[in-house]
């Protein structure tokens, strides 16, 4: 198979597909490895790094997406990107469809099969394309988050772990998966009063085993997330639901309830967010206020630590670049249940329940029809 790795070109986005030592697997195992010439800049990996791993460099994106069968991405295609997708290409990366009805709509359009990232499952229920990079971003909106209370940057003026004889500040983190565990890991090493809600108890008592009287866990409801929202300083959205838009859990009314000068980080913002204020920002512009309350909402978060993010997320994907090199999408999506759970769009139609409940004017095909056709 031909194998295709563009320079990502979104704003502040500097991870690369396929990093030189994950393009000189694909090409052992027969392939060809089609580079755009700087892909692997932002990573500190030159041209030369990548020919010497068997790649050949093109020198736009435009001979990649021509010359390749299968396009292996970072973050969503943008406009131009979509534009050169063409009919029976495979496209390889994460695409959060479900609040992005406009790239949808044009991968449809496309007749490309679109296989993302952050649906393909594990044995365990988990996404482990999605973990990767939830870890990374879990850590960041923590060290985000206390920059921004900082006085200097529009916040409290609150120090996040306090000092003797004076309390630190309160990090609230909606959700006990991946991003909560990781944000919770940096807030209480900084010293942090840090308190988790999350709708499940087996999450709940995991993080209680994990972290002991350090964290305080709280079952997640509408009366609990009032009135901790309420109290604290820095507040952490980190909730996911595979797929789907992710749930607005704190409104407009429980925004203007903050202390002037607070900080939410919204991790969830590739998924549409889950604060009614939040709306995407970059990585330079990256926060607004609302009611006083300072909003970071960046939508590619790793994309600040590109050379931790992209190594670990090509850790995770490699296996199935080659699987899907290797037997071709149709076949290594029906010898992996868990791959086939990844794809979202094939002949001109959504192809994953979540995503369609999300967009239900557009064309849908159940799975298993999709895998048969």
């Amino acid at each position: 198979m031909r194998v295709g790795v563009p320079k990502e070109i979104k704003a502040s986005e500097h991870r690369v597909g396929l990093v030189p030592a994950s393009v000189r697997e694909v090409v052992a195992h027969g392939h060809e490895v089609f580079v755009e010439t700087g892909a692997g800049a932002g990573i500190g990996r030159l041209d030369a790094d990548y020919e010497a791993a068997g790649a050949t460099i093109l020198p736009d994106a435009g001979e990649v997406f021509a010359r390749a069968d299968m396009i292996v991405k970072v973050k969503e295609p943008q406009a131009s990107e979509r534009a050169a997708l063409r009919e029976g290409q495979l496209l390889f990366t994460y695409l959060h469809l479900a609040p992005d009805p406009d790239q949808a709509r044009e991968l449809i359009a496309s007749g490309a099969t679109a296989i993302a990232y952050e649906t393909v499952t594990s044995p365990s229920g988990g996404l482990p394309l999605l973990r990767p990079m939830s870890e990374v971003a879990g850590r960041m909106s923590i060290q985000a988050g206390a920059y921004y209370l900082e006085y200097a940057h529009g916040g409290l003026g609150v120090l996040l772990g306090g000092v003797p004889g004076v309390d630190p500040a309160k990090v609230v983190i909606l959700g006990g998966g991946t991003v909560g565990t990781h944000a919770a890991h940096i807030a209480i090493g900084m010293g942090a009063d840090v308190c988790v809600l999350d709708a499940s108890n087996d999450a709940l008592r995991r993080l209680w085993t994990q972290f002991g009287r350090t964290l305080d866990t709280v079952f997640s409801t509408k009366d609990s997330i009032e009135r901790h929202v309420a109290e604290a300083d820095l507040v952490i959205g980190g909730v996911l639901i595979p797929g789907a838009a992710a749930p607005k859990l704190v409104s407009r009314q429980m925004i203007a309830t903050m202390k002037p000068g607070s900080v939410v980080v919204d991790v969830a913002i590739d998924q549409g967010g889950c604060f009614e204020t939040s709306r995407p920002t970059t990585h330079d512009d990256p926060v607004y206020k609302v009611d006083e309350v300072t909003h970071y909402c960046v939508a590619n978060m790793p994309g600040a630590v590109p050379r931790t993010s992209a190594e670990a997320l090509n850790n995770a994907t490699l296996p199935f670049v080659l699987a899907l090199a290797d037997k071709g999408w149709r076949v290594a999506s029906a010898e992996d249940p868990h791959l086939a759970a990844g794809l979202n769009v094939h002949q001109g139609r959504l192809t994953h329940a979540a995503v369609h409940e999300a967009l239900t004017e557009m064309p849908y095909m159940p799975l298993q029809e999709a895998l048969a056709a």
